[in-house]
C-alpha cells in the first residue's frame, strides 16, 4: 500500500475526508476500484460511500447498462 502526503493550500476549504473521497470516487468511476474499495480508502461503509458519491459531483450509475448489471449482481 501506497502513502501520499499533500500540501494544499488553505484556501481551498478542503477537509481529508473531501480529498479522499474525491480521489475515491474518481477512482471508482474510472473502475480501477470496486465501491467496498473505494469505501474502504475513505474508511466509510461501502453504503455511505454510494449515498455521498452525488455530493462530490458522481453517480453511483455505470455509463453502460452492463456496467450497471454487474454493480446490481455484486451489491
Amino acid at each position: 500500500m501506497k502513502r501520499i502526503t499533500l500540501d494544499l493550500p488553505d484556501s481551498l476549504g478542503l477537509t481529508e475526508f473531501d480529498v479522499k473521497m474525491t480521489l475515491a470516487c474518481q477512482l471508482y468511476h474510472q473502475a480501477k476500484l470496486s465501491s467496498g474499495q473505494a469505501a474502504g480508502l475513505v474508511g466509510i461503509s461501502k453504503r455511505a460511500f454510494l449515498e455521498t458519491m452525488g455530493n462530490y459531483g458522481y453517480s453511483v450509475f455505470s455509463e453502460s447498462l452492463d456496467d450497471l448489471r454487474k454493480d446490481v449482481v455484486n451489491a
